[in-house]
């Protein structure tokens, strides 16, 4: 499933945990600017994948990258995923629900 972000997709792949019958993106603007974040980051942008799961009123997304493009994300002592954590949490507010983000290993 994507979503025209701009003139680039944006790919989102929903787990199945994912019961809602519209099987609607659960949190999209926290999705699309966490996804627009990495994609400005790294050097591979077309591999970037998130992921997204619900658990009850929390949401989880979880970020794929291409090859060697994880430590981009990740950064200095976490400092670079701590601050896409911030931003993506900012940005769930106006989804109204609680988010995680995850950086997967592939």
């Amino acid at each position: 499933m994507g979503r025209v972000h701009g003139n680039q997709e944006v790919q989102v792949r929903l787990s199945s945990s994912v019961t809602d019958s519209a099987n609607l993106i659960p949190a999209p603007i926290a999705t699309a600017v966490l996804d627009h974040v990495v994609r400005s980051i790294v050097d591979n942008p077309d591999a970037v994948v998130v992921e997204g799961s619900t658990d009850g009123d929390k949401v989880l997304l979880e970020v794929r990258v291409g090859e060697g493009d994880l430590g981009r994300v990740i950064g200095r002592r976490g400092r670079t995923a701590m601050s896409i954590r911030t931003v993506v949490r900012a940005a769930a507010t106006r989804d109204g629900v609680n988010v995680d983000v995850d950086f997967v290993d592939n």
